[in-house]
């Protein structure tokens, strides 16, 4: 027995040895591919980048690649992402021992997402938008012997595939009424074609953003995948969504009517306000962190919504400021989600749980996690200091600011939308704060939370470069002036008004009112560091207290049974918002034996499902099997009968299109 352990010891060696480097390899080629993404970015953004065409690698069309502003930003935006990810991704991968597998699809699923905003034709772009899509379906199902895993990667195979069908047709239809493939060549739509292009792709890029209804897909993915998977889909992919609502509602098509903008407000504002408030009562970590990507995404869908109705009414300063509201907050969301799900990661690495009722006394056993997360938690509530204050502050002002005689329904739609990101502020400060404070603060509510240890250095290297950029965009965001102006100015919403700078002080373009990050920060710190100095000398000053036992009620000392959980925390919220989210309560009672008017034991217990999932889906869901039960008795299992199938739809599309 010892001569057979002796043996194989060399081979596990070798084994933990090989792991080690291909874990490396992985994370490597995933930063580096992201610093190839950001630099072509660059490059797209600030200087010209020649259309390349590869004619062999798809028949009939071939792949066509070119960079403009626009592509240029969410190329960088995403390679910015892959960096701090794929550094992340090293540490991560020898702790979790994630298989081969999900180490080469990790880089593939980099290259997918930065090929979509690279692509210069429609034929490229399906193909990269489908690449990406089986790319991070492959990620999700990394641990695929769990059911809840493989639940969650079927109900987001199902959603992202109905949205390619909705992003297909779209653009055949743009491409047939168009006459052209290439992005550059399609101008002069007629109106039809225009509108039912509009709805289609917005239905396809909002259920890849996670708007609301369409985002079933995101709080179950997102928690079940590996955590720099969770990263890269929560802060890079669902801006994909975004851009290609840009690139084709708002640049090809537009500028689009005011209905337009009303339909992209009213859906940003629903999946906001739904977002937050799920997040506000959500337990499980990565689960809230998922919630506050569809609230976040709403916001910026909201911004570009507002840009659009006020460019058709004739506002086009606050339109240009709506913009560089959207654009400047998915660098933020990018920045604070990246670390958030990075630092959960963290956590679920050091604890093994995303519970936050089993969380709690993280800060003196992670401190650097701890205060990683607090970076990100403070971003994501949109409070000064935060990576999110400054583009929801251009939001605002952009709502406030817009001049009510240009239209009766900016004058109804503009302060229900100041309303709603106030109030989407105020719950996601909640929800934030309940994360924190619950899960990181206090005492440890479980063995696994209080044996905690801090997470190798590569992974507390990629977190501190996200927290850097956190800061950067709070603080500083006069850094990506350059890299927002023109952005901002490809759509044609905000063209033709000159582009807020980012400055030391953030000035609005013919409007009244300004801001200073800089000397906010600095007027903060001042104040913190003249609080410790006044405890620190008050403490000198006075005596020595006299050693005494702690009085709480009887008890020698707190536990953690006296603290908040995350259920109680939220149960007020709940209570507020009962009629929305639903909840299942069930209150179970044990009696002693003795007497039933005495309670031996009291069991609470609460579900909160996704209301929306739960009353929307399942009406669609029969209708698609008893429509999926007609077109069965057209299965012969022909594959030519299936072809000629495909070809026929085609042939309807283009026919109807023309």
């Amino acid at each position: 027995m010892t001569a057979t352990l002796a043996a194989g010891a060399p081979t596990a060696g070798k084994s933990l040895r090989h792991n080690d480097s291909a874990t490396a390899c992985a994370g490597a080629l995933t930063a580096l591919l992201g610093a190839a993404g950001l630099g072509a970015g660059a490059l797209g953004m600030f200087g010209r980048v020649r259309e390349v065409g590869i004619g062999w690698l798809l028949p009939l069309s071939g792949v066509r690649l070119g960079l403009d502003p626009l592509g240029g930003f969410f190329l960088a935006l995403t390679g910015a992402v892959a960096v701090t990810v794929g550094l992340y991704a090293i540490g991560y991968a020898r702790r979790e021992r994630l298989g081969p597998v999900t180490l080469a699809v990790l880089p593939a699923f980099v290259a997918a997402m930065l090929m979509v905003p690279a692509a210069a034709s429609v034929t490229t772009f399906l193909l990269a938008w489908e690449l990406m899509a089986v790319a991070s379906l492959v990620l999700v199902l990394t641990h695929h012997t769990q059911p809840r895993v493989r639940s969650a990667a079927l109900v987001y195979a199902v959603m992202t595939q109905l949205g390619f069908v909705a992003i297909l047709v779209g653009l055949m239809v743009l491409s047939a009424a168009g006459g052209a493939d290439r992005f550059t060549d399609l101008h002069r739509l007629p109106q039809g074609a225009r509108t039912a292009v509009f709805l289609l792709t917005l239905a396809g890029f909002g259920s890849k953003a996670g708007l609301v209804p369409l985002h079933a897909w995101l709080p179950r993915a997102h928690p079940e995948a590996p955590s720099p998977v969770s990263a890269l889909m929560s802060a890079a992919m669902v801006n994909l969504g975004v851009y290609g609502v840009c690139r084709v509602d708002l640049q090809l098509l537009g500028p689009g009517p005011r209905w337009w903008g009303l339909t992209l407000m009213v859906v940003g504002g629903v999946s906001a306000l739904y977002g937050v408030v799920q997040a506000s009562v959500a337990t499980d970590l990565k689960r809230l962190l998922a919630y506050s990507t569809t609230e976040n995404l709403g916001l910026i869908t909201l911004a570009l919504g507002a840009a659009t109705l006020f460019a058709a009414a004739g506002a086009r300063a606050t339109a240009t400021i709506a913009a560089a509201a959207a654009m400047l907050h998915l660098v933020a969301h990018a920045a604070f989600k990246s670390l958030g799900f990075l630092a959960a990661g963290s956590v679920l690495t050091a604890t093994g749980l995303r519970d936050l009722d089993r969380l709690g006394g993280l800060a003196r056993r992670m401190p650097v996690t701890t205060t990683m997360f607090g970076v990100a938690a403070l971003g994501a509530s949109g409070l000064p200091l935060g990576a999110g204050f400054v583009s929801e502050w251009l939001l605002v002002q952009a709502l406030i600011h817009t001049a009510k005689e240009h239209s009766a329904v900016l004058a109804l739609t503009t302060p229900l939308a100041v309303g709603v990101v106030a109030l989407t502020a105020g719950l996601g400060v909640a929800a934030m704060v309940k994360a924190f404070g619950i899960g990181f603060l206090a005492r440890p509510r479980s063995e696994q939370a209080a044996h905690a240890r801090e997470v190798p250095r590569t992974m507390l290297a990629g977190m501190a470069i996200a927290a850097a950029a956190c800061l950067t965009v709070a603080v500083a965001p006069a850094v990506l002036s350059p890299a927002l102006r023109p952005a901002v100015a490809a759509l044609p919403a905000a063209h033709s008004a000159p582009f807020t700078e980012l400055g030391a002080v953030v000035r609005l373009p013919g409007l009244q009112g300004s801001i200073e990050p800089g000397a906010i920060a600095a007027c903060v710190v001042v104040a913190t560091l003249t609080a410790a100095l006044l405890t620190r000398w008050r403490r000198r000053r006075r005596p020595a207290p006299a050693a005494a036992p702690l009085w709480a009620c009887g008890a020698d000392d707190l536990t953690e049974r006296m603290q908040y959980t995350a259920t109680s925390f939220a149960e007020p919220l709940q209570r507020v918002f009962d009629d929305v989210l639903r909840p299942d309560t069930d209150i179970e009672v044990t009696h002693p034996a003795e007497s039933r008017y005495l309670a031996d034991r009291i069991v609470y217990r609460s579900r909160i499902a996704d209301a929306i999932e739960e009353r929307c889906y399942p009406p669609v869901i029969r209708s698609v099997t008893a429509a999926a039960a007609l077109v069965r008795r057209a299965h012969t299992g022909s594959v030519h009968l299936y072809l000629a199938y495909g070809a026929l739809g085609v042939l309807v599309v283009l026919v109807v299109a023309r």
